[in-house]
């Protein structure tokens, strides 16, 4: 084992980061079998050496953020995400069917953990702290800067693809008069979204974005692009042009990498996400090509750092009311996820993105809107 350590070590340089070191950054090893596992497995062994208790790490979120910025990260077995991407290369993993695998694996594993969670609405992508102090009222901001773009009317019909458990249909209807079609892939979230929007008109489809039809004046989307795929991306702009009114606007709000990647990481493809990938700016570009002009670029990626911080705060709070359900490796994973996501954010390893699109490029521009 000591062969291992010594290794794991000489992977850590220039990190900052020890093992069994004096800073709460620092790793402390439970089980010497973690420097063989990291060591063999990568990333994927990494995190679930942390899901069985093999390590801990008082800042969990400082000790990744350090290892991110020093891309110590890059040096790990990546055979695993190789084969990954050799399969995308000739499957395609996010088909209509194999669309709804995230939506059973993910967002409908209970929605007593969601509502504790995130903020009232229940909203589930980047929160616009500019000029808020609290989750909900960033996320308020957030839907609000998403409607201000989109120059929403009332009477206006408005496509939400990706529409989660309804709080940004019901926001935008509520506020702006208009009426909303949303369409998801998850059952709790199609239920629970019909429930919040009763009233309103708004309507929640339970179906893959592919098979929509009609003509909206706006769209946006919010979080759910990093489930489409990269052989998907065509398809999927050629639909938002194909529902878009020719003088509308498409406003795509995701999760962006630095760089073009084909396939997912292999800890948070088996545990949080399967089927997902994040997208480079090149993706969304040639993709959009040819569909859309950008009118704006928005990136606001540190503003995730925060949301994530926030949200896991509100999940310890409601750990104890949740543990009896949902168990311990449940809560070191999800612990795992929502910290190493902050610190990707903070490391600027991933982006967040606000891109403002129109069929044909409107006429004198529009303002920027911030």
């Amino acid at each position: 084992m000591t062969s291992y350590r010594a290794a794991v070590e000489s992977l850590l340089n220039g990190t900052n980061v020890a093992i069994d070191g004096v800073h709460p950054w620092d790793i402390k090893v439970r089980d010497p079998g973690f420097f063989r596992r990291v060591l063999s497995q990568g990333s994927l062994g990494v995190g679930e050496a942390y899901m069985d208790g093999q390590w801990e790490c008082e800042r969990l979120d400082e000790m990744l953020f350090r290892v991110f910025r020093a891309q110590a990260d890059q040096h790990l077995p990546t055979l695993r995400q190789f084969w990954a991407a050799l399969v995308a290369t000739v499957m395609n993993p996010q088909t209509p069917r194999r669309s709804f695998q995230v939506g059973q694996k993910h967002y409908d594993i209970g929605d007593d953990l969601y509502s504790r969670m995130l903020d009232p609405r229940m909203i589930y992508s980047c929160a616009y702290w500019k000029d808020a102090q609290t989750l909900e009222a960033a996320q308020e901001a957030k839907l609000d800067l998403v409607c201000r773009k989109l120059r929403l009317e009332p009477g206006m019909r408005v496509l939400d693809i990706g529409c989660g458990w309804g709080g940004a249909a019901q926001f935008a209807a509520q506020r702006y008069g208009v009426s909303v079609t949303g369409v998801t892939v998850s059952k709790n979230q199609a239920a629970a979204a019909t429930e919040r929007c009763k009233g309103l008109p708004i309507t929640i489809l339970l179906q893959d974005y592919r098979g929509l039809t009609g003509q909206f004046d706006r769209i946006y989307s919010l979080g759910m692009f990093e489930h489409v795929g990269f052989r998907n991306y065509p398809t999927y702009f050629s639909t938002a042009e194909r529902l878009l009114e020719r003088d509308g606007l498409f406003l795509l709000h995701t999760i962006g990498s630095n760089t073009t990647q084909e396939a997912n990481d292999p800890w948070i493809e088996r545990y949080i996400f399967p089927n997902s990938l994040l997208p480079s700016m090149a993706q969304i570009a040639r993709a959009a090509e040819g569909h859309f002009c950008v009118e704006d670029w928005h990136s606001f990626g540190a503003d995730y750092d925060r949301t994530l911080l926030a949200w896991f705060d509100r999940f310890r709070v409601a750990w104890p009311e949740l543990s009896g359900k949902y168990g311990e490796r449940f809560r070191r994973m999800w612990e795992f996820w929502l910290l190493s996501s902050a610190a990707a954010f903070r490391a600027r390893r991933t982006q967040l993105w606000q891109v403002l699109l129109s069929p044909r490029g409107v006429a004198g521009g529009l303002a920027e809107i911030r």
